[in-house]
């Protein structure tokens, strides 16, 4: 029934649309006939306001996938490189976050490792809201950073990796069924700061899907409750994306070789020194204010890649 309600709302979209259009195009022929320029201008001005409605329709084009209105989980993991890298994938972890403040997005840190000496190991990030997964989709891959290292006291400069996973939020009435003999679910003492409760009692939850191997966990909440549910959230986005897998490699057997996002396959560079700039290697856009990117201005580079996929589709 959801999916219907939303299919419907797209056909009024188009169509209310359609029928602005068809007005405006009878109320132009009327005011050339009548050579009534002030009408005209006005008319003009309206067009400019349908195209630019038309465009954000045709960028929405690129969001029909099946899981696109979803919100999304991104989990961040700092490359070798020990203290420069973690340090990398917190920066990452914050500029996610500044992204979804900036689109009214709900955003909560569902399970966090930190670095021995500084940033973190590994981030588990839950992004709510309409279209989460499929604006943040392009994200997935190696994210690189080139700076001066604040942590060399040559203070030479450091090349980082950070690995970013992007996976569909999972619902309730998700067809991704696990089963209780499938799972071997652990409680242990939670490792971060905590409050009276956290740390003295077993309230971290580690989920393992015996029949793939895949370990999900979360330890941020205080309640061993609410950090079972979360892992379970976790472990079904994870369990979603090898269904994608396979469903995408089903296609590719038909329409030719596709290219994964994989560790070795770096999507975006982020330089600060020597020179200062931000590049997304697949579609070649750049801006020279990383500042501003990595505070989550990163809907330019979201419609870029969004755009390139519209028209390879």
């Amino acid at each position: 029934m959801r999916r219907l309600s939303e299919l419907k709302n797209d056909v009024k979209i188009w169509r209310d649309l359609e029928k602005e259009v068809s007005d405006l195009l009878v109320l132009l022929e009327l005011a050339h006939e009548e050579s009534d320029s002030s009408v005209i201008d006005e008319i003009h001005h309206n067009a400019e306001g349908l195209h630019s409605r038309l465009e954000k329709l045709e960028f929405n084009l690129a969001l029909s996938g099946e899981y696109d209105r979803k919100g999304a989980i991104l989990a961040i993991h700092a490359g070798a490189g020990g203290t420069e890298s973690q340090d990398w994938a917190e920066m990452l972890l914050r500029m996610y976050l500044r992204w979804a403040e900036r689109t009214k997005r709900k955003a909560e840190v569902l399970d966090i490792s930190p670095g021995e000496e500084a940033g973190i190991k590994t981030a588990i990030l839950e992004i709510q809201g309409e279209y989460g997964y499929g604006y943040l989709k392009g994200e997935y891959g190696v994210h690189r950073l080139v700076r001066l290292s604040p942590f060399d006291a040559d203070h030479a400069r450091h090349t980082s990796f950070a690995l970013v996973e992007v996976l569909p939020e999972a619902e309730d009435d998700t067809d991704i069924v696990i089963t209780p003999d499938d799972v071997k679910v652990e409680t242990y003492r939670s490792s971060g700061a905590g409050g009276q409760n956290v740390q003295k009692t077993s309230t971290a939850v580690r989920i393992t899907h015996l029949p793939t191997g895949i370990v999900s966990t979360c330890q941020t909440e205080r309640s061993q409750y609410q950090n079972k549910e979360f892992a379970f959230k976790i472990l079904k986005a994870r369990l979603m994306e090898i269904e994608l897998k396979k469903k995408a490699d089903e296609r590719a057997k038909i329409k030719g070789a596709r290219v994964d996002a994989a560790w070795g396959n770096q999507i975006r560079s982020y330089v600060l020194h020597p020179y200062r700039m931000v590049k997304d290697h697949r579609t070649d856009f750049q801006v020279e204010n990383p500042t501003e990117v990595l505070d989550g201005n990163l809907d330019e580079f979201i419609k870029a890649y969004l755009k390139l996929k519209i028209g390879k589709q």
